[in-house]
């Protein structure tokens, strides 16, 4: 049985990898019909971005799966997620209710995989003293 915290941390870093790769198809579809300073860097740029999506989209399928491995990508995306957020912060405009959601995102999934019960359920334990 999949523990609520670690169902929730699971849809929250899928949700948070779709995002990632919508950002990085439309980086390329801005490519395919812009003028772009440089094709080489905004194509680099785009198909980084969709790599980087890779990570919370493998860490939110094994979580939902209960694998063990995922919750240590889950936990690493959340922890970039907060210095990423902090930098959108200071931008200010829009990008300060993205920076918020965010945040609070990371701060959530954080919870949902930083406690005994959704460490039992991925079979993650404490190092015997």
């Amino acid at each position: 049985m999949r523990p609520r915290g670690v169902a929730v941390a699971a849809l929250l870093t899928g949700l948070e990898g779709v995002v990632i790769a919508g950002l990085g198809v439309a980086m390329l579809v801005l490519l395919a019909v812009g003028e772009p300073d440089g094709v080489l860097q905004a194509a680099t740029g785009a198909v980084t971005v969709l790599v980087l999506s890779v990570l919370p989209l493998l860490a939110g399928h094994g979580l939902w799966r209960l694998r063990r491995w995922s919750r240590g990508p889950a936990v690493i995306t959340q922890v970039l997620a907060l210095p990423a957020s902090w930098h959108m912060f200071q931008i200010g405009g829009l990008w300060t209710a993205s920076a918020v959601v965010l945040a609070l995102l990371a701060v959530v999934v954080l919870g949902c995989l930083m406690n005994p019960v959704a460490a039992a359920a991925l079979g993650v334990v404490p190092p015997h003293r």
